[in-house]
């Protein structure tokens, strides 16, 4: 069966010239788990890799984790809550697509430290970037950027950063990471709000905003504003960002929130082109736009801004079509409320193209667009003069972001068009769906509600005995991982070709023969 469901590949990818500088290929080592595994797929046979010394197949020696790895964790767990760890890594024998642990398992890693590995483990273009001196002073010099900037910090962000800002926005704030980036832009869009009120830029704060703002009230710290967001989605687990965190209660416990609103994100039938589904799915949309409006409207500590996710991930990999995303930016533009698109998880490269929100053709860009994990770095993008503060210090913390992550994403960014890697994911991901939907013909049980059709390999499915599939998938040496309460993710890294693909639906085939 797991024959059938392999196709034979496209045209070939531009081969990867350049070798790993400091890795040891282990391809001489490798023991398949069948001989179905260790003969190279059709299109493994036919396409040109991107990393040619990679295994042909995953490598399972020991039940994972083994007799080291156990090890490795008891002694972490003296000094380190170990209680969510996946598997006990070993990144010197990491390559390309391939995870390895302690105990010589070597795994198709299809989940990518959760969505965070935009080109492959130990890629050697990425290691003559961390070798150059420019990164070596970043490293040992970091800088207070607010304050002391390094003097080629403008041509780093322009030549890297900048050089993919999505259209209409063409400013930055960096900085450490995802919850990072959109509690910042949640500041921006207050500050923003409050400058409205005020009159503009340059109106004066009055000494009673100055001397309540230090007591925690109104009207220096406002008690009526609010950043609406949607159910399920994610924004991260910072105080502010956790406030707009609607997945799952585990996050949110015992924290104190924001009175902030909540509006439903719409709960589509798939696949989202079959003419079928196109009635319900259409009024489901409506009526989550009818909700957002009202709540714009009426919500009593009123919205300065709507943040939401392209694709929900860590609430279940929930899916909207563009004319939802549309509506959306027409309801922000009417009520003057800023339009926030979580990126984190979405963007570089992995929907097939570079920003998610590309897929929606809208006609004025979102007003800020956040994004980390592919990235390596994170902050968020901009357009407008408007969502500078009007005062040095408002928007500031020590660090403002990191040169050496911002040199490390202009090395990523120049990796993705050197080996065309957008266009890449969006061929493979066509590839990949067709390979889920035999297999869902197959097992239908097992898969069920398959999305992601024409989002790249950015593809899930929901599994009545989602745990099981996780945890058995190791076993057939895939690393894949889940959301929301039943769906299984798929993160592959842009590097991610036809060959993976046969290898993952072959190794899940015999999970659900299992």
């Amino acid at each position: 069966m797991a024959a059938s469901l392999l196709r034979q590949s496209r045209p070939c990818l531009r081969q990867l010239t350049r070798q790993p500088i400091f890795f040891r290929p282990i391809t001489s080592t490798i023991r398949p788990l069948g001989a179905s595994a260790a003969a190279a797929s059709p299109s493994q046979a036919s396409e040109q890799l991107f990393f040619p010394e990679e295994p042909k197949a995953p490598i399972v020696h020991t039940k994972i984790p083994g007799p080291k790895s156990q090890e490795a964790i008891e002694r972490l767990t003296k000094v380190f809550d170990t209680r969510s760890l996946n598997m006990m890594a070993d990144y010197t024998k990491s390559y390309g697509n391939y995870i390895a642990d302690l105990d010589g398992n070597i795994l198709l890693d299809v989940y990518a430290q959760i969505a965070s590995i935009p080109v492959g483990y130990n890629n050697s273009s990425l290691h003559a970037a961390a070798s150059t001196p420019q990164m070596i002073s970043s490293i040992i010099n970091r800088p207070a950027l607010g304050n002391f900037p390094q003097s080629d910090w403008a041509s780093i962000l322009e030549t890297g950063i900048l050089s993919v800002a999505p259209k209409g926005l063409n400013q930055v704030f960096t900085a450490q990471a995802g919850s990072d980036a959109n509690e910042l832009a949640y500041k921006a869009a207050f500050m923003w709000r409050r400058q409205q009120e005020r009159g503009g830029q340059d109106v004066e704060f009055t000494a009673e905003e100055l001397e309540s703002s230090m007591n925690n009230k109104s009207p220096g710290s406002p008690d009526n504003m609010s950043i609406l967001s949607f159910k399920s989605g994610f924004h991260g687990r910072l105080f502010g960002s956790l406030s707009t965190t609607r997945s799952k209660p585990i996050h949110k416990l015992d924290i104190p929130a924001f009175d902030w609103p909540q509006a439903s994100f719409p709960m589509l039938r798939y696949p989202l082109d079959d003419p079928k589904n196109a009635e319900y799915n259409a009024k489901e949309e409506q009526r989550c736009l009818d909700e957002t409006e009202h709540l714009l409207t009426t919500y009593h500590n009123k919205p300065a801004a709507i943040v939401i996710e392209p694709v929900q991930s860590e609430g279940g990999d929930n899916h909207a079509t563009p004319n939802f995303f549309r509506g959306l930016r027409e309801l922000t533009k009417k009520h003057n409320v800023l339009m926030i698109v979580d990126e984190v998880q979405t963007g570089v490269g992995a929907t097939g193209k570079f920003w998610a929100h590309d897929h929606w053709d809208l006609q004025d860009p979102p007003d800020m667009v956040t994004f980390s994990k592919k990235a390596q770095t994170a902050g968020y993008y901009f357009g407008s003069n408007t969502l500078r503060p009007n005062k040095a210090y408002r928007q500031f913390n020590t660090w403002m972001g990191d040169p050496s992550r911002a040199l490390l994403f202009r090395a990523i960014i120049q990796e993705i068009q050197r080996l065309n890697l957008v266009q890449n994911t969006a061929q493979v991901g066509e590839y990949l769906y067709a390979g889920f939907e035999r297999l869902a013909q197959a097992y239908p049980k097992e898969i069920v509600n398959l999305r992601g059709k024409g989002q790249g390999t950015f593809l899930a499915f929901d599994s009545p005995r989602r745990d099981e599939v996780l945890k058995s998938a190791k076993t057939v040496g895939i690393n894949i991982g889940g959301s929301g309460g039943r769906a299984v993710r798929l993160r592959p890294m842009l590097v991610f070709q036809k060959g993976h693909a046969d290898i993952l639906l072959e190794g899940l085939e015999k999970v659900f023969q299992s």
